[in-house]
């Protein structure tokens, strides 16, 4: 495996949610590194006394009151058209039926673990078990054409490969990135310790990646459309099993509804993602090292993380370590690191660095990570870049049918489309965590901005063909308040791969997310408070 730089990592646990990375015979960092170690099921008390619900069914508004586990407030405003009508309708009209489902359903969220912590309750991102509410989930699925659902699941394994093949390419991932490094200090970072395992001629005989490729159904071309493919802390892969666990239920006991619940597809994320950590382990070879979930301190979405660290010690209970004191470390698995704030100092810094150069197996690597960042997204929808990685013709035509219209803002000609008509158009930047694409009228005046001052910081974005979907009826549900409106969904599917030595371990489909939100919404992000949980309903 060998260099003299590497070396391996051991981990001490002070206390059941921190645990300390340091390097050998060496002090621990000055930085801690939190590990969710704690899966548990509390809801907490007077969790329903009341649940709003706000719905746009009708053109003039009216209030009904409902006697159901405390007062309903349902206000109806503006009409709009539905794809799923007739199980509105019948939901509209009996709103005793729809305030039972609805309480039903946060019942089942509590009972099951479909939480997370509340931001405005504090400790709540850092001591299990206080301050948690329900997920932010939608009342029923959405439905989604099973021809698009079954070629997004056969695209999983070609990315997989595909950010294999990348990753191997330095030469590639550097030349492509150079640009936004001289202006995205975050991603130069990034950069330079690649840069360094090159200059190591650093080997990743172990790679593994979980990775989760995220997709729209155009309404105009009706084709499945890649919005971007995700490398680094690919989340909700414990949550999201939940809730098509959780729909499946509703539609089992509620069967007036008239839905199937055999049409909501099995999702094994957890298990699949908890497997790829367990093999990625058995590879490593060394029965006493432990597996490092490197997380953000205050994550009030730490139960999807607990969710995964739970299975694992259920069903490979010798990848994580219960015992104080240092321990070789196997595997790291990244829930941080994509976001400059999980950097605040040199030391965060210092401790990636450290990670990197180890023999332990990074999920992931320095070089996956930077394969999927948006510019390495944009750089292989270039004509003939595809197959400068990939020899199948057959993967290369599957990969380029999802691929949305993606240009650099080198490209005059696209930039001044994109100023005169921004609504087609999304300006994205090198940022991960949801809540920073650039829209509209912001969008044509940031370009206008940057073109003046003849700013460098324009290879810094990409620009994207705006997916424009379908919108259909839904209930949305957060902090116990359930509001119907238009919405519009984005599936993600999960992807595990493990290669070992020259050989593929693994390189499977591993479960899907399904993510709503209101149409009128340009962001998209669960945790970044835009979107609502979902499963698929295959029609």
């Amino acid at each position: 495996m060998g260099n003299g730089s590497s070396s391996c990592l051991t981990v001490s646990v002070p206390n059941p949610y921190i645990t300390t990375i340091s390097p050998c015979k060496s002090k621990s960092l000055s930085s801690s590194i939190f590990i969710p170690t704690v899966s548990t099921n509390i809801i907490p008390q007077n969790f329903l006394l009341k649940i709003p619900i706000t719905m746009s069914n009708h053109s003039s508004p009216s209030n009904l009151t409902v006697k159901c586990g405390g007062g309903v407030e349902i206000k109806e405003t503006q009409d709009e058209n539905t794809s799923n009508k007739p199980i509105f309708e019948t939901l509209n009209s009996s709103p005793d039926l729809l305030q039972k489902l609805i309480y039903d359903a946060l019942v089942w969220t509590s009972l099951h673990g479909l939480v997370v912590g509340h931001k405005s309750v504090q400790k709540s991102g850092t001591v299990p078990g206080v301050g948690m509410v329900h997920a932010p989930f939608a009342l029923l699925p959405m439905s989604f054409p099973k021809s698009h659902w079954e070629q997004a699941c056969e695209l999983a394994p070609v990315f997989n490969e595909l950010v294999d093949r990348v990753s191997l390419d330095g030469k590639f991932l550097q030349d492509s990135l150079s640009r936004t490094k001289k202006v995205d200090a975050f991603t130069s970072r990034l950069l330079d310790i690649h840069s360094k395992m090159l200059e190591l001629n650093k080997k990743e005989e172990i790679r593994l990646g979980l990775h989760r490729s995220d997709y729209m159904l155009d309404a105009q071309t009706k084709e499945l459309l890649q919005v971007e493919l995700n490398t680094i802390s690919s989340s909700f892969a414990g949550l999201s099993c939940l809730v098509g666990d959780l729909h499946r239920n509703l539609l089992n006991h509620y069967e007036g509804l008239g839905l199937d619940s055999k049409r909501v597809p099995a999702n094994g994320s957890v298990n699949q993602f908890a497997e790829a950590l367990a093999l990625a382990w058995k590879e490593y070879n060394n029965p006493r090292a432990v597996v490092v979930i490197v997380a953000q301190p205050e994550e009030t979405n730490m139960y999807d993380q607990h969710w995964l660290s739970f299975v694992l010690k259920e069903k490979y209970p010798f990848t994580v370590s219960k015992r104080r004191g240092g321990q070789a470390v196997a595997v790291i698995y990244f829930r941080a690191g994509y976001t400059p704030n999980d950097y605040p100092s040199e030391s965060e810094w210092r401790a990636r660095l450290l990670m990197e150069q180890s023999l332990a197996v990074k999920c992931p690597s320095i070089s996956y990570h930077l394969t999927g960042t948006k510019k390495i997204q944009q750089e292989l929808a270039k004509p003939g870049v595809l197959e400068r990685f990939m020899e199948d013709k057959d993967d290369i035509a599957k990969l380029r049918k999802c691929f949305a219209g993606l240009w650099s803002l080198d490209d005059t000609n696209v930039v001044k489309d994109a100023i005169e008509r921004p609504e087609s158009f999304v300006l994205k930047p090198q940022r991960e965590g949801g809540g920073n694409n650039i829209y509209g009228k912001d969008l044509s005046e940031t370009l206008l901005k940057l073109q003046k001052e003849n700013s460098e910081e324009l290879s810094a974005y990409i620009l994207m063909q705006r997916i424009f979907p379908t919108s259909s009826q839904t209930f949305l549900i957060r902090d116990g308040i359930c509001h119907q409106d238009q919405a519009i969904s984005e599936l993600g599917i999960y992807g595990a791969y493990l290669r070992s030595k020259g050989k593929v371990i693994l390189n499977e489909q591993s479960g899907y997310l399904m993510r709503t939100k209101v149409s009128s919404s340009d962001e998209g992000g669960v945790a970044a408070g835009f979107a609502v949980l979902d499963s698929v309903y295959l029609t």
